[in-house]
């Protein structure tokens, strides 16, 4: 005896080798043996067998008219055997009825499944829905082939050129051009970046970044509102200094100014000044707001998005020939021993003497021009406006900051990587096209004009981080439990030591024109500067408030979305810089080694880093020579074959513990798409 029953969606046949009142064992084709609930058998008989009833059946069922059957069907609740016999006739067989049974369970548009073989049959209204959805869906596949053949013929269609991006990393897997897309890389055997730039939709590397970018960050463009900076009331001291700010020479954003007072008389103060755009903005204004979205500058080779609109910027920025509205940190220290005796913050106007600019200045403000001062450039060299004593002082006080912070990290600073510039010719600010010739040149990190600023920041955002948690303020804070591997810097309101930077608190406060941040502290400390004891009630934000947590994970993200892709760009500039000088090959150092992978270096000369294949386990800090792979300008994928072996010295322990705290691990590979070729389609049947 053999049954046919419906289990999961799906009819199957088998012989029944036992049967009891609630179930029966059966016994599939395959030799699987099955319980199935008395309900769920539909049909019992004892020939044909089941593989030729239901080849048959199946067979027969493609001739069942919809219509027809549907016309045919009672307006109660049915069972198939009941539409087969007022399909076929009377005496229905036992293939006709397992063929009413197949066709009317596959058109659930006509007839509604009620459950163990049972149907009802739709209204009228309802099945000419269907039909219509059924014929649209024609249609759109029939676009989906289409467009796939196109795509597959080296052309795209103009609906999946304007939805790349979507397509490729936030798509719509129910959209016909996502569809498209994938029918087509299965049809050509062909991954759907590589079809996409045959297809002429990517014909250029870095418009593909940066619109991928754009579609990320900025999907309503880089523009700005028209709004206009308000000014700034309140009525603020003239300070007695003469400040001087250090920046390069494309910044236009100068948040931060130093100034010397006191040289000669045993006791000097550092004057440490901040561009004040917090004495005009209020939270929740329109130029907040923007703020707010943007959460800071973006940086990349030849351009950048600002955090703010470049009027607002230019009414606040540390321009020199001004009076500049500004928060000042003054530290006062023993002109001998460099001990700090006191800090004091006053809110007030800085005259700002002149814009210093370091890659103009580098060159002078040499170590051996500040520690000797009988030692002179050649004729004709023009020293920075700054004297050359203050500069001295500022110079000497930094060696001493970062000497008392290094016994705090409980070891030096590593300063043996470059920092590295990029020059795009030609470009002058405006958006690159990625055809630019690149220059790059190397800066080595801690130059005395670097070191000045940076400690001088340190200490002003160390010491601002302190003051608030000592009044009860809360701010925004950066912190590092410990140099340990895996330790990460993170950000809260709670001030907690950064072992990284050596500090019992670091709140970011220097760069308010740049990082949004730094515009929220910056209402803070203006707060403990105007009330002191009172500043807790004062402030815009209070303790524990969820705005302040709500900006932190903002920033996080938003921050490393743009550190991602400057990252990225510099980059693609390198690969560009490798092809425009035919460099194919170079020596590198490897910095990271790991059993059964290829290991990584670093590029000696240039901001890159690729894995060596050829090499075997190479040792970490050996110093090989590489023959540079072909370069994929989309991925922005590189990697180095071994040549020879330069040198396998490794580095000393202490060395690759810094190397590995300093480590960024940029390298660029394959893109991520969200799209997945080998996903199965969507299964879309009608519905009633």
């Amino acid at each position: 005896m053999y049954a046919l029953f419906e289990e999961a969606g799906k009819f199957q046949t088998g012989r029944i080798l036992s049967e009891a009142e609630s179930s029966a064992q059966i016994e599939l084709e395959s030799g699987k043996r099955v319980k199935v609930k008395a309900a769920n058998l539909l049909l019992k008989f004892e020939k044909p067998s089941p593989a030729e009833l239901m080849r048959e059946a199946q067979a027969l069922s493609t001739t069942i008219e919809l219509d027809l059957a549907w016309e045919f069907a009672p307006e109660d609740e049915f069972g198939f055997a009941d539409l087969a016999r007022e399909y076929f006739s009377a005496q229905a067989t036992l293939t006709e009825q397992t063929a009413a049974l197949l066709r009317v369970f596959e058109a659930p548009h006509y007839f509604r499944r009620a459950g163990k073989g049972r149907f009802k049959k739709a209204s009228a209204e309802v099945i000419a829905q269907a039909l219509a959805g059924i014929e649209k869906k024609k249609q759109i596949q029939a676009q989906i082939e289409g467009w796939a053949a196109e795509l597959g013929q080296g052309t795209c269609p103009a609906p999946i050129q304007t939805q790349l991006y979507k397509i490729l990393f936030k798509p719509d897997k129910n959209a016909p051009e996502y569809k498209a897309v994938v029918e087509a890389a299965r049809a050509t055997h062909t991954a759907p970046l590589a079809l996409l730039q045959k297809a002429g939709a990517i014909n250029s590397a870095y418009q593909f970044h940066w619109q991928r970018f754009l579609f990320d960050n900025f999907p309503k463009g880089t523009g700005f509102p028209n709004l206009q900076a308000p000014a700034i009331a309140d009525e603020l001291p003239l300070a007695q200094v003469k400040a001087y700010s250090i920046d390069d020479s494309h910044t236009t954003e100068i948040d931060d100014a130093l100034s010397v007072q006191g040289l000669g008389t045993g006791t000097v103060t550092l004057g440490i000044h901040i561009a004040a755009p917090a004495l005009a903005l209020k939270p929740g204004d329109a130029i907040d707001q923007l703020g707010r979205q943007r959460l800071s500058t973006v940086y990349m080779p030849g351009y950048k998005i600002t955090m703010l609109p470049d009027d607002v910027v230019q009414t606040y920025t540390l321009q020199e020939g001004r009076d500049c509205p500004a928060v000042s940190l003054y530290a006062t220290f023993d002109e001998a021993t460099l001990a700090l005796q006191n800090t004091e913050t006053r809110v007030e106007r800085v005259p700002i003497a002149a814009n210093l600019r370091h890659d103009q200045l580098d060159a002078i403000v040499t170590e051996a021009w500040l520690n000797d001062a009988s030692f002179t450039h050649v004729a004709g060299t023009t020293e920075p406006a700054m004297p050359r004593t203050e500069l001295a002082f500022l110079f000497r006080l930094a060696q001493h900051l970062k000497a008392q912070r290094e016994v705090v990290r409980g070891k030096p600073e590593n300063f043996n990587r470059p920092d590295y510039n990029f020059r795009l010719v030609g470009n002058n600010g405006a958006t690159p096209t990625g055809d630019e010739q690149v220059q790059i040149s190397i800066r080595q990190r801690g130059a005395p004009l670097d070191l000045m600023v940076a400690e001088a920041m340190i200490l002003a955002n160390s010491t601002w981080g302190n003051w608030m948690a000592e009044l009860g303020v809360p701010g925004i804070y950066r912190s590092q439990a410990s140099l340990l591997p895996g330790v990460k810097v993170r950000m809260s309101t709670k001030a907690l030591p950064h072992a990284g930077i050596g500090v019992p608190s670091y709140a970011w406060s220097t760069s308010p024109l740049r990082r949004y941040t730094d515009l929220v502290n910056q209402w803070q400390i203006i707060a403990c500067a105007k009330h002191g004891s009172t500043a807790a009630l004062a402030a815009p934000f209070k303790p524990k408030d969820a705005e302040l947590f709500s900006i932190i994970s903002a920033f996080d993200g938003a921050y490393g979305a743009y550190n991602a892709y400057q990252n990225g760009m510099e980059r693609f500039w390198t690969l560009q810089y490798l092809k425009q000088h035919s460099i194919t090959e170079l020596s590198a150092t490897v910095f990271k080694a790991f059993p059964g992978q290829p290991p990584m270096a670093r590029a000696d000369d240039l901001p890159l880093v690729l894995p060596v294949f050829g090499g075997g386990d190479l040792p970490r800090g050996a110093h090989v020579q590489l023959r540079l792979s072909e370069i994929d300008d989309i991925s922005l994928d590189i990697s180095g074959h071994l040549l020879h072996l330069l040198e396998a010295d490794a580095p000393s322990s202490a060395e690759e513990v810094e190397m590995t705290d300093d480590e960024d691990d940029s390298a660029a590979g394959p893109i991520a798409l969200a799209m997945d070729v080998n996903e199965a389609p969507t299964a879309e049947g009608p519905t009633a």
